[in-house]
């Protein structure tokens, strides 16, 4: 069993190091993939010095600008596609340390059981934010109900970026991912329903940019509303065509 750990990065220098370290400490085999967009603090140059140490376990994909969340996981697929033996399940996760290391076994347990895309969910019951604000809180629980009617499954977290894909579903719905930013957390639920692949969430424990400063822009969080717009529109015209499934069968 192989499993790849995806940490797209922007000034997270101050995190990087003892993040890596910690999931190195795990006891699987895996590797570790940065996706950094050039971030100004030198997050790249420290990556670089740990890839000293473990030059075939540490990866490092430097892009050209800040170019969003959604296209640096799809950059990061390719990437773990196009090694000589790609790993069999692809964690992707926060790098500031509001996803808690010690999970990612937790979410691997779950797609060896057969699942293609197992998500770390905060509303679920054990599942826990801390140090949000309420209004945060209640912006978060919006999105998820508007995600849920976007994605037409009854999920808890449709917008955690905690997550384990299996490889057979990335080779599969990578083409179709046109995601630019944040919205990749829906477009992602929405592929692995529309093809018939199994998901699970699991409960975690979220904290709330535990270390660093916040890195979401105006921009992005415009895109994200404009995605949230034409997917709501596109179920609209779907579903005056085809009925509407009152729940998923391949969620659990």
């Amino acid at each position: 069993m192989s499993v790849a750990v995806m940490l797209p990065t922007y000034n997270e220098a101050e995190n990087i190091e003892s993040l890596i370290r910690e999931i190195q400490a795990l006891n699987l085999d895996l590797n570790i993939v940065v996706i950094d967009d050039s971030s100004p603090d030198g997050t790249a140059d420290v990556v670089k010095k740990l890839r000293l140490k473990s030059p075939n376990k540490i990866h490092l994909v430097s892009r050209s600008d800040k170019l969003g969340l959604g296209t640096a996981i799809t950059d990061g697929f390719k990437f773990l596609l196009s090694l000589d033996k790609p790993p069999r399940y692809i964690i992707a996760m926060d790098a500031d340390y509001s996803h808690n290391p010690k999970d990612i076994p937790k979410l691997v347990e779950v797609a060896r059981e057969g699942y293609d895309l197992v998500i770390g969910s905060r509303y679920l019951d054990g599942g826990e934010v801390v140090g949000s604000s309420l209004t945060r809180r209640l912006i978060s629980r919006l999105a998820n109900v508007v995600a849920g009617v976007i994605v037409r499954a009854r999920m808890h977290d449709c917008t955690s970026g905690f997550r384990c894909y299996s490889k057979r579903y990335i080779r599969n719905v990578l083409p179709s991912l046109h995601s630019q930013t944040y919205e990749i957390q829906i477009e992602t639920v929405k592929q692995a329903r529309l093809n018939g692949f199994k998901i699970k969430e699991i409960p975690i424990t979220f904290v709330n940019r535990k270390r660093g400063k916040s890195k979401l822009t105006a921009m992005e969080s415009q895109a994200f509303v404009t995605y949230i717009v034409r997917a709501m529109l596109g179920n609209l015209v779907f579903s005056r065509k085809v009925p509407q499934e009152t729940e998923s069968n391949t969620c659990a």
